[in-house]
């Protein structure tokens, strides 16, 4: 079954409120579908900036705006959709073979990225038309 924009889902995480501070936490195969094999954040990103611009053909990832915020932009090829993260408890579920931009960071923003697989150049599609001939 291939993957589609409505696979991609905003998932709220647990939030333990304390007038100290609050707590998220995130548990493999629990909160999200897979085991977390890497965990990468992107931050200093310059103004105007663009990320992602790539799909994944086995790797699933849940996106996460640590501070600030910044816009997820997913396209299955026939259909695109936009999420806006900017809350450290909600992440975005982002499924197989999605091609994924980001963009509109905001200053001093983190993008936290727990990924099913460990680093591989082999997995990522790299060119759009390259993406839509294999959807």
């Amino acid at each position: 079954m291939k993957s589609t924009v409505d696979d991609c889902k905003i998932i709220e995480l647990p939030s333990i409120k304390d007038h100290r501070g609050n707590l998220s936490f995130i548990e493999s195969n629990e909160h999200i579908p897979f085991d977390i094999k890497r965990v990468y954040y992107l931050y200093d990103v310059p103004g105007g900036a663009e990320r992602g611009g790539h799909a994944h053909k086995e790797l699933q990832q849940l996106i996460i705006a640590m501070s600030g915020s910044f816009d997820v932009i997913v396209d299955d090829g026939k259909k695109r959709k936009k999420f806006h993260l900017n809350r450290s408890y909600y992440g975005l579920l982002m499924p197989t073979m999605i091609w994924r931009e980001l963009n509109n960071f905001s200053s001093g923003s983190v993008c936290l990225v727990l990924a099913s697989e460990k680093y591989d150049e082999n997995d990522y599609i790299r060119e759009y038309k390259e993406f839509r001939n294999v959807k």
